[in-house]
């Protein structure tokens, strides 16, 4: 039987002051919107910095990250993706491909003509690549972050512990299961600002029957993809483990324009809220260079 009592936890400080200082923009999709939070103005010349958050999450997926983008003068744009955080769900359903046209439709209604620079992590890197695949226009470059679906692994690395027919006290810790499971190779971090993250997001979660990221669909799509493209990945990432040693080589088969691939040390899948440091620096080089 469902249990029909979520446990819920407060917004971390972080996320509440976030929210105090952004700019929500709202574009009509189905019978309710597409949600964006942006932070920072936009510098003469450059281009809007969209982010695209994971699988069950929302904007939130960038809290240790968008304060450092602001401070290095990005134009910061993190939408929560439809089915996801305050998005409505697609009309139909429950996988990428339903949230493409959607996409399309926001980006044209906010950002007109002009090509933004896309960053996407896990299945928001799948979503990205399949998104310019369809619309290429849309971006001058893409930066995927421990994206799935390259086909290069042969079965699921992992296993998460299923949650809402438990009881609210038993939930908390298959929670705190699958962030150490799936999320973040430090487990230290469990606690606090990551779980508090990590349980708003699922909550929220209407898209729960994705399939698309156990294939080899983003292979697939960058062969579409013109712009320049990059990838940075925790070298623990748990959904690749050991098969993270040929990714580079799959990403130079499948992207056209494909200009570097970085392995920050001592971090898992959830690389930009475990080592938001590191994650900054190779996420501005691989910005500058994708903007040549």
């Amino acid at each position: 039987m469902r249990n029909e009592t979520v446990a819920q936890l407060p917004l971390p400080e972080r996320a509440r002051s976030l929210v105090s200082e952004a700019t929500v923009h709202r574009t009509p999709s189905g019978d309710g919107d597409v949600v964006w939070h942006v932070w920072g103005t936009l510098a003469d010349g450059d281009r809007p910095l969209v982010l695209f958050h994971g699988g069950s999450g929302s904007w939130m997926h960038w809290i240790r990250n968008i304060r450092d983008l602001v401070a290095a003068g990005r134009q910061v744009w993190a939408v929560d993706l439809p089915g996801f955080g305050d998005s409505v769900a697609p009309p139909a359903g429950s996988d990428a491909d339903a949230i493409i046209e959607p996409l399309c439709e926001s980006f044209r209604a906010l950002f007109g003509p002009c090509a933004v620079d896309l960053v996407g992590f896990s299945f928001g890197g799948m979503t990205a690549g399949m998104l310019l695949a369809a619309h290429p226009e849309l971006a001058r470059q893409l930066v995927l972050v421990g994206a799935p679906a390259m086909g290069v692994v042969p079965r699921r690395q992992f296993e998460l512990k299923a949650w809402r027919h438990l009881p609210p006290e038993e939930q908390m810790n298959a929670h705190r299961f699958n962030l150490g499971a799936l999320m973040l190779g430090d487990h230290s971090l469990i606690e606090g600002e990551a779980l508090a993250v990590h349980v708003n997001n699922v909550v929220r979660d209407r898209m729960q029957r994705r399939r698309l990221a156990h294939t080899d669909i983003l292979a697939r799509s960058l062969p579409q993809v013109s712009c320049p493209v990059h990838a940075i990945y925790g070298a623990n990432d748990s959904l690749y483990k050991e098969w993270i040693s040929v990714l580079a080589r799959a990403y130079e088969d499948a992207a056209p324009d494909f200009r570097g691939f970085e392995l920050i040390a001592d971090s898992g899948h959830w690389v930009q809220f475990e080592r938001p440091e590191a994650f900054l620096r190779a996420l501005l080089a691989a910005l500058a260079d994708g903007a040549d």
